[in-house]
């Protein structure tokens, strides 16, 4: 059952490559006209796939692994070949004659053999061989499908971290701006010996401050903004769109107070999926199955190999005679019988080891695989409830903030209060914009580790309006 559910579940994720591959070529035909103000994720994912070597290279190994399934299943068939051998001779010796020269074309003869052979016993390795074949495809597949989401979640995670970068370039920039109408407020009452120098010094040097971080940030965004080029291809970057959070504010406030239990069941809830679709641990149990049949393979090597042949004769030309066919033929069976049991009896030792580690590797892989998924839903979990934190904190500090600014301008708190307020409100900005964004990019791991690729559907699993 597990077995039929992740091929389709396979089938279904190389579908939607495809479906990317086609929206790839109608983006950049018209790529002028779409990037003329903003650019999209989902814009951004597509040409993120598109510019991936890594993802080639893989797509090629797919390619080349379903080409070698397609050899083994040839190697079944019967196999055909042709000898052919062409003579002449320019010197000859009659009886009890010395060697005398002659007309090379005289003695000029050829002749085409065709031989058909067909291996009719081999203990089953053949087919065993040709399940091995498919693994290698099924298993590049699998390497192709965590390359494609791996993809997905570098081109998430840059966007995310440009519109990251650029709101909290935003907040520097508005906290800078308060910084310079308080020094402008404290130059004026400095000038009136209404401050002393202390008060107007320490306004200067939060001015200086914020206009460093505010620096800070354009580097960073700059930065950030090199890295998406660098992920797309492109040479330029329009403005990134801004993500509407409106839509997931139903599954953060969910997430955000989610119960111990409730955590328990939407864990063994993506297990399930995980177990069925996730494409490290499905190559884990591909390495096994391999490793099975290579051991059954070596197994089989104790048994005899039987061959039949068919040969005929089938064209032949001499000077002479001219051409002819030669009414020959035959069948002949071959037999190989192995004895040096000793070297059999090694090489099945180590196709046991090489099966016990594959079925450790196999462990090792899931086990890893639970700490990742407890590791992505408790992210998920904390960025969800930090964001429902960080607005509350937020709609605090501004009011804060309000309250102080209209006392400083009314001369009724110091420098060191309004400071105070600005850090505390920029502190919740900052800290509201992290959290959303670590909020996006726990749901880029989630679909990663399950392998899905309809954001929907992983929406409908978190909230439990979907039960795989």
């Amino acid at each position: 059952m597990f077995t039929q559910r992740r091929g389709d579940a396979e089938e279904k994720i190389i579908i939607n490559m495809k479906k990317h591959i086609v929206l790839l070529c109608a983006i950049l035909m018209t790529s002028v006209n779409l990037f003329a103000q903003t650019i999209s994720l989902e814009q951004v994912r597509v040409l993120a796939l598109t510019n991936s070597r890594s993802l080639a290279i893989a797509n090629l190994s797919v390619q080349s692994s379903a080409l070698g399934e397609k050899s083994q299943l040839y190697t079944m068939l019967p196999k055909v070949a042709a000898d052919y051998k062409a003579s002449t001779s320019y010197l000859n010796k009659e009886r009890n004659s010395d060697l005398h020269f002659q007309n090379m074309a005289d003695t000029f003869g050829a002749d085409v053999n065709l031989r058909v052979t067909q291996k009719i016993f081999d203990g089953g390795k053949m087919f065993l061989e040709k399940d091995l074949a498919a693994i290698a495809t099924e298993s590049a597949r699998k390497g192709a499908t965590k390359e494609f989401f791996a993809v997905l979640d570098s081109a998430d995670n840059a966007f995310y971290a440009v519109l990251e970068a650029a709101a909290t370039l935003e907040a520097e920039e508005s906290s800078l701006e308060t910084s310079l109408a308080s020094l402008s407020i404290a130059e004026i009452r400095q000038s009136n010996g209404m401050i002393n120098q202390g008060d107007y010094l320490k306004a200067l040097a939060d001015k200086e401050s914020r206009e460093n971080s505010r620096n800070q940030a354009r580097r960073n965004l700059a930065l950030n903004i090199s890295k998406l080029k660098t992920l797309t291809g492109l040479n330029d970057i329009p403005p990134p769109e801004q993500i509407d959070f409106s839509g997931y504010e139903e599954l953060i406030l969910h997430l955000g107070n989610i119960s111990d239990e409730d955590a328990d069941t939407l864990y063994e809830r993506f297990w399930k999926i995980l177990v069925i679709a996730n494409p490290t641990l499905a190559s884990a149990s591909l390495r096994s199955q391999s490793a099975a049949k290579n051991l059954s393979i070596e197994k089989r090597n104790y048994l005899p190999e039987i061959n039949a042949s068919v040969f005929s004769t089938s064209l032949g030309y001499t000077r002479a005679n001219g051409f002819g066919t030669t009414a020959g033929g035959g069948f002949s069976l071959t037999g190989t019988i192995p004895l040096d049991f000793w070297v059999m009896s090694n090489k099945i030792d180590q196709k046991k080891i090489a099966l016990d580690s594959a079925a450790l590797g196999y462990l090792e892989s899931e086990s890893q695989l639970e700490l990742e998924l407890q590791s992505a839903l408790l992210t998920c979990f904390a960025n969800a409830g930090s964001v429902l934190s960080s607005l509350r904190s937020l709609e605090y500090t501004e009011k804060h903030f309000e309250f102080v600014f209209e006392r400083y301008r009314l001369s009724q708190s110091s420098i060191s209060d309004l400071n105070e307020a600005s850090t505390l409100l920029i502190n919740s900005r900052n800290s509201l914009t992290r959290s959303r964004y670590g909020f996006l990019q726990s749901l880029s791991k989630l679909r990663s580790l399950g392998a899905i690729d309809d954001e929907r559907r992983l929406l409908d699993i978190l909230t439990g309006n979907l039960i795989p």
